[in-house]
């Protein structure tokens, strides 16, 4: 099930609203693990197995870690044994595939038999998140920086709560702790939630899918080149607002749903295009994301704590393995080993960016394109693919003429361009992008305005979504 469905918008949310309203108190947490097995449950029943294992299984080792450190030990081996089931989970269901058809190359390319037989795993929804989010509970446990969770029950709501379950925010059990046993439900915000979900609603239904054609038409050529730089650069900054859009407006969602449940999410993103250095961008893009991967392996790793060349390593490493979480394919370690690569230079140029002489238009502008050319490793096939996107940027197998209406002309059967050219979603989109305020700012101000504005649009999202009931899924339900 997905947020922008009929079936979760006019079905499942009233629903489940209206028994929790009716539910005592204490038997709430029940109620929403229940419900969130059911919502998980919608796409594959047999995963709810899984997700119910991976929770009994942290609760126990989390409990062993915490009865470890109350008689002065470490719980150390029981951290470990988590770890290491959170990891091989996630490795088998994720790199498995990745992982076999990379032996298969290598063994071609020896001049051996690669066909071995090899059955594909299927990737469950969510498993990204909900393992970083059990891990992080039992690391937490053996830092002492939070207690043992009480209840199953309560741990269970925990990792299966689905505003959140299947693309994030990561909420880290130190966040809703209290909330779990004591949360406070208001008229405010439940008000302020409804804005978050009805803000979420719109930004994907009425931007991200509007400019999803356009990329997927850019990007689903097999020859680049033929594109034109015109529309391979309009194809990219379709995708850059496409994903933005996407992700962000599901954590709106979630955070929305969280509210108006009793919990409060952390914000997800903060302008992150209006970033003047790749370091700033990565303190506004999936916030939660980042944050984890400082906090449980950039600092267990050393950090900045061993000298230059180890913090570079570090930082590296770190990105190298953020971009492998992303997907089971090379090109999503060529982005974070992209995005590894600024990092260690900015931090060389003393946490600047290496323009950091220049206004600061021009350093968020520029710093906008080394974005934009990070997104081509990210939504690129493969490597080559993504190489010979790359130069039909720079206009090469082109005569540097290609213009959008030339290319439109020759759009292949397979990817087809949409009727029209999003031009006004394109400009609403940057627009938004770069002159209003946050999702947050807009939803705590509640101007009149903006409510009334909003209201109109999620009026206009809901007749879409009744129109094209499928609409397309989450990008980050991929990952």
């Amino acid at each position: 099930m997905v947020f922008t469905s009929t079936t979760f918008l006019y079905g499942f949310l009233p629903a489940f609203l209206l028994l929790y309203a009716l539910t005592p108190r204490l038997a709430r947490a029940l109620l929403l693990a229940a419900a969130s097995f059911v919502f998980y449950g919608w796409w594959k029943p047999q995963y709810v197995v899984l997700l119910l294992a991976s929770s009994a299984l942290d609760y126990v080792l989390g409990g062993r870690i915490a009865a470890a450190r109350a008689r002065g030990g470490s719980g150390r081996r029981w951290l470990w044994l988590s770890v290491a089931a959170n990891l091989g989970l996630l490795g088998w269901f994720k790199y498995a595939n990745f992982g076999a058809a990379s032996l298969r190359a290598l063994l071609q390319s020896l001049g051996c038999a690669g066909d071995f037989a090899w059955t594909e795993v299927v990737l469950p929804v969510g498993i990204s998140f909900y393992t970083f989010q059990t891990m992080s509970y039992s690391i937490d446990l053996y830092r002492g920086e939070v207690e043992p969770s009480r209840s199953f029950v309560d741990f269970l709501c925990y990792v299966s709560m689905f505003p959140q379950l299947v693309a994030g925010p990561i909420v880290r059990y130190s966040v809703v702790e209290h909330e779990l046993r004591h949360r406070r439900h208001s008229a405010a915000a439940f008000a302020a939630g409804v804005l978050f979900l009805q803000v979420g609603l719109a930004k994907k239904l009425l931007l991200a899918d509007a400019l999803a054609p356009l990329a997927n038409h850019c990007f689903g050529q097999s020859e680049p080149s033929q594109l034109g730089p015109v529309l391979a650069w309009l194809g990219v900054l379709a995708y850059a607002y496409q994903i933005y859009f996407d992700f962000s407006g599901y954590s709106d969602m979630a955070i929305g749903l969280g509210l108006m449940l009793g919990f409060h999410f952390p914000i997800n993103f903060d302008a992150p295009y209006r970033s003047a250095s790749i370091t700033e961008f990565w303190r506004r893009w999936h916030i939660s994301l980042s944050t984890w991967l400082r906090d449980y392996l950039y600092v267990p790793l050393g950090g900045n704590r061993h000298g230059s060349l180890r913090t570079y390593a570090n930082l590296l490493l770190t990105m190298l393995l953020g971009g492998l979480w992303h997907g089971a394919a090379w090109n999503f370690v060529a982005w974070g080993g992209y995005q590894g690569l600024w990092l260690v230079l900015e931090r060389l140029a003393g946490k600047r960016p290496l323009y950091s002489a220049l206004p600061a238009a021009l350093r968020i502008a520029i710093t906008f394109v080394v974005v934009l050319a990070g997104w081509v490793w990210f939504r690129a096939r493969d490597l080559g693919h993504a190489v010979a996107y790359l130069a039909a940027m720079g206009g090469a197998g082109s005569d540097g003429s290609g213009s959008a209406g030339s290319a439109m002309s020759a759009a292949s059967a397979a990817n087809p361009m949409p009727e029209t050219m999003p031009w006004l979603e394109l400009g609403l989109a940057a627009a938004i992008t770069w002159t209003l305020p946050t999702s947050q700012r807009l939803v705590a101000r509640r101007h009149p305005l903006f409510v009334l504005l909003l209201q109109g649009l999620f009026v206009f999202a809901a007749l879409h979504l009744r129109h094209t009931p499928h609409a397309p899924p989450f990008l980050y339900f991929r990952f």
